[in-house]
């Protein structure tokens, strides 16, 4: 497993979004660190993490971050997720309800199954599947309009995409009981705000932010608007 580390004070976890890796969070990295010990980690298949084995889904994904919390002695992160990222968070919070001390939900779902429509949910899983067979260039132009983001190796777009078309997330909702953002940007075409609603009408003791004339990669487009509200909402939670 790879992550970069930086900074002293209360840890704080980001989990990248789908096609990502940590590079993404380097502003974020930058600007926190200041304030806390800001983790990021390249997920199982990202960056310069090792590949996982095929039949790899959430639940493991959100055992290896575990374990990274564990083996770095993180005790109790703040955890902050984008897009896959807050899918993950939430599975991390389902399976070890006693590890994420707050959770940052930008540009969330619950998973495809659990925020879209079955017909939505079938039309976005082919097209990111046909769309993960360009070749890298191609890939990324089809992907940025809707995603803001850079691309991962092809091979790595088919796993993430049947996790996330599968992953259906709203059991845990009702249940979470740490201070909960959902952070979200009013342009986004993938995640929009009826998605937040749906979310924040679930999840007890959360609020909604949101960005405006920001879309779904909203700490990469807009890092000073997200960074400042990641930051009072968790220093308004240090104790």
């Amino acid at each position: 497993m790879a992550y970069e580390r930086k900074g002293a004070g209360p840890p704080l976890v980001l989990l990248h979004g789908f096609v990502g890796d940590s590079r993404e969070w380097r502003p974020q990295i930058e600007a926190l660190s200041d304030a806390f010990t800001v983790v990021a980690w390249d997920a199982p298949g990202s960056g310069q993490s090792s590949d996982p084995p095929e039949s790899f889904r959430m639940p493991d994904y959100a055992d290896c971050l575990a374990g990274v919390v564990q083996a770095l002695q993180l005790g109790r992160p703040h955890v902050v997720g984008l897009s896959f990222g807050s899918a993950l968070a939430l599975e991390l919070y389902r399976r070890y309800p006693d590890m994420p001390k707050t959770l940052v939900l930008a540009s969330a779902y619950a998973g495809w199954t659990g925020s879209l429509a079955p017909e939505a949910r079938d039309q976005r899983l082919a097209a990111t599947l046909a769309t993960s067979d360009l070749a890298p260039d191609e890939f990324v132009g089809a992907m940025i309009g809707g995603m803001f983001s850079k691309a991962a190796p092809a091979q790595a777009v088919d796993g993430f995409a049947e996790i996330m078309a599968e992953a259906d997330l709203r059991d845990v909702l009702p249940h979470i009981d740490v201070p909960t953002l959902l952070l979200y940007g009013d342009k986004d075409v993938r995640a929009p705000l009826a998605v937040a609603e749906d979310l924040h009408a679930a999840i007890p003791n959360s609020r909604v932010v949101v960005l405006p004339g920001v879309g779904h990669m909203s700490s990469v487009e807009s890092p000073g608007a997200f960074n400042a509200e990641v930051r009072s909402f968790l220093q308004d939670r240090q104790d």
